[in-house]
């Protein structure tokens, strides 16, 4: 079957046409730098990583775009809070930021670009909007006027009233409407700022995307991505940056937005204390792991995250890497269709999953693991996997007792061959013998 993809600019399912069969063009938003990212932001990374797989194995050229937000105020705050400076902390977190989403077994984006190289585009989009009547300029900021743009809130579908609350946090004087919101804002001396032809200042944020995404994917492009939280107001305000500027009755064709995730059924906070970062269950889980347990559920649906479905998760995981163990598990060159046609229909990752547990032919198994990002390794290397916090043995002194196992064993010891076994069950390493040695893994 063709991709199917649920929009939720119409609130449909709808057949995927690209604007250009020969390219398609996807932006997803990425993290704001200050800080590592919580679990949460994960979910987006690995489904539409999912969705950008799907397509390059359906289009000869796919542009994925994922940025990263580096000019923020919690930046600023955070950078002075530390003693450091913002390029150092940005560094520092994207840095990490990229480093977990490849444990996790991302993909990297073919463009990942940063705000701060984008400033000039912003200014030149702001001034744009100011020409035509979209935004205008009071006290060193520029806002964009809500009101000139008839069809605002098409993607939300949220009431006049409900625009307006939703904008309450920016209430200020210079403000024309409750609903407009800032293009650009001045800086202290002690702020980040670049010149402009209103003031000495930075740009807001919903203007970043809308400039990074144009530069890099054109003034109109297929897919916009995010999570649901992103609807309103960044992705509202994105379209009507966008629209307004360049005069296209569109931004992108196809809004997908993945649902939330919840720590054990609730919402994860750090006074709840379920508040947890990708880099520190990197530490007590395979990234495969957890990647599994994100696309469990359908990515539009909330994601119940626990540490036993973790554990389930890697249990999984144990079974498929199991079937590959011992053979030539070079995946095929072709996706099962059972898992192609899953992923085809919304991205059904859970129907995928199943799709794969019924693969029994260890090629199979492992190609249609892989069109989900999954058996990206070695068996060996899957199943001596150690916890960071591990007090186990060492796979030098589990190699040792091997040897001295099978050396019991050659002698006819076989009191001293299970006791070796035995302790190393006790230590949670579990031996396998097969008819081409010795195997272990970590229990």
């Amino acid at each position: 079957m063709s991709l199917v993809i649920y929009n939720t600019l119409s609130r449909e399912k709808e057949a995927f046409a690209p604007l250009d069969a020969g390219h398609v063009r996807l932006y997803v938003c990425g993290p704001t730098v200050y800080d590592y990212v919580h679990i949460g932001n994960a979910r987006p990374v690995v489904v539409f990583d999912t969705l950008y797989r799907l397509l390059k194995r359906t289009y000869p050229r796919v542009t994925y775009v994922r940025n990263i937000t580096d000019i923020d105020d919690r930046i600023i705050v955070r950078a002075a809070d530390n003693g450091e400076s913002i390029e150092a902390l940005t560094n520092r977190t994207a840095d990490a930021y990229q480093s977990d989403m490849r444990r996790l077994g991302a993909l990297a984006p073919d463009v990942e670009p940063r705000a701060t190289q984008y400033v000039a585009e912003m200014i030149g989009m702001i001034q744009r909007l100011v020409d035509n009547g979209h935004a205008y300029a009071a006290d060193g900021h520029v806002l964009f006027s809500v009101p000139s743009m008839d069809d605002y809130g098409r993607l939300s579908r949220r009431s006049r009233d409900e625009l307006i609350a939703g904008a309450r946090v920016e209430v200020a004087p210079y403000k024309k409407d409750p609903a407009d919101f800032v293009l650009w804002k001045p800086s202290t001396d002690a702020q980040p700022g670049w010149a402009s032809p209103w003031s000495r200042g930075r740009p807001g944020w919903h203007i970043e995307c809308s400039a990074m995404s144009a530069r890099h994917l054109g003034e109109t492009f297929d897919i916009h991505a995010g999570g649901l939280d992103l609807i309103f107001p960044h992705h509202e305000n994105e379209i009507a940056q966008s629209r307004s500027a360049f005069g296209h009755p569109f931004m992108a064709t196809y809004w997908m937005h993945n649902g939330f995730l919840n720590i054990s059924g609730e919402k994860m906070s750090k006074s709840l204390g379920n508040f947890f970062t990708v880099h520190e269950l990197l530490d007590q889980f395979p990234g495969e792991a957890i990647r599994l347990l994100l696309l469990s559920a359908h990515y539009r649906q909330p994601l119940d995250f626990t540490h036993e479905g973790l554990t389930q998760a890697k249990a999984t995981l144990d079974r498929w890497y199991g079937a590959l163990r011992g053979k030539d598990a070079r995946p095929s060159s072709v996706v099962p269709q059972s898992v192609e046609d899953a992923l085809n229909d919304d991205l059904n990752t859970p129907q995928a999953i199943t799709a794969i547990h019924q693969l029994a032919d260890p090629a199979e198994l492992r190609a249609g693991a892989n069109a989900l990002g999954l058996l990206q390794q070695d068996a060996e290397a899957w199943f001596r996997w150690t916890p960071a916090d591990s007090s186990g043995p060492s796979e030098a002194d589990i190699d040792a007792a091997i040897a001295a196992r099978q050396a019991a064993r050659k002698a006819k010891d076989f009191k001293e061959s299970d006791r070796i076994r035995d302790d190393l069950k006790a230590k949670g390493v579990i031996l396998e013998d097969g008819p081409k040695g010795t195997t272990w893994k970590r229990g």
